[in-house]
């Protein structure tokens, strides 16, 4: 297989066949992002992709999944992407899901009509990126589309029969916007309904216009009992039945699963046990953790 620079993939994606479709992401000026800066954003020749799947297939025996990267797949010609899927199922007969990232620009140039044949040829199920349900906070954050237009295109997705997995993160307004970050954010997910909801919590990252912020001193993190009372505020609000929630990844400070909202009164069970663990240390423990 072939990589160009760095590869990134969701954690559910670990076990998958990776196989860059495209290199880079189209948007790239998220301020607290740091993937695919080393790399502008291109769509990798067709012949290319196909090639990878074909050594692939010499290569393993097994594939039950596959991921198609970089950060926005889903921009290449609706044909081109026929042809990939088409491979995939010719070379994979055993594969039961093919995935990949999708952007609300990515999905807005798709149609409906493309979108459902996609889903025929096999694309199960898209990771889009909402951040905040806040408008302020996505402007801040250089998002580069409101809240409304990224709801729009989830459930576009969804209508159309592909499986959406939606991320948010914590902490991403700061102190000052923390209510309305957790309280939109939680509308949002409402709206769109996904079939899979996932938290991170903030993490500054280097060479990143939020790293520079913060060292300036304008931008500042939630402390440990803010990110609690952030998850809490989203929690409360929340009403997406069906949806699996995770926030289970490395960056947050509580782990969260569940399914909605038959699950929502155990996960605030746990936020209550996490904030009463916190109140009994001293505030230079905690802002240690």
């Amino acid at each position: 297989m072939r990589y160009y620079g760095s590869v990134y993939r969701p954690p559910s994606e670990a076990r998958s066949l990776i196989v860059q479709v495209t290199y880079g992401c189209s948007h790239n000026t998220c301020a607290f992002c740091s993937m695919y800066k080393e790399k502008r954003f291109s769509v990798r020749p067709l012949e290319e992709v196909l090639e990878d799947f074909r050594v692939a297939r010499e290569v393993y025996h097994h594939i039950e999944k596959v991921f198609l990267a970089d950060g926005d797949a889903l921009v290449r010609k609706a044909e081109e992407l026929y042809v990939i899927l088409d491979t995939v199922r010719e070379l994979f007969p055993e594969c039961r899901q093919v995935t990949s990232y999708a952007s609300p620009a990515s999905i807005r140039i798709r149609t409906e009509e493309e979108l459902r044949t996609l889903r025929e040829k096999g694309l199960t199920m898209v990771y889009m990126g909402l951040e905040s349900g806040s408008g302020e906070v996505l402007s801040l954050m250089r998002k580069g589309h409101p809240a409304a237009e990224i709801v729009e295109m989830g459930r576009k997705v969804r209508n159309c029969g592909i499986a959406l997995s939606v991320t948010a993160i914590t902490g991403l307004g700061g102190p000052e916007l923390l209510e309305k970050h957790a309280v939109e954010t939680a509308r949002a997910f409402n709206a769109m309904n996904p079939e899979y909801i996932g938290m991170l919590t903030l993490m500054v990252e280097p060479e990143t216009p939020l790293y520079d912020w913060v060292h300036e001193g304008k931008f500042q993190l939630l402390t440990q009992p803010q990110v609690l009372e952030e998850t809490r505020l989203l929690v409360e609000n929340l009403d997406s039945p069906g949806s699996v929630f995770r926030m289970n990844h490395a960056s947050n400070y509580l782990s969260l699963r569940g399914t909605l909202n038959k699950d929502k009164a155990a996960m605030l069970a746990e936020i209550d046990r996490a904030e009463k663990d916190l109140s009994r240390l001293k505030p230079e423990a905690w802002r240690a953790l």
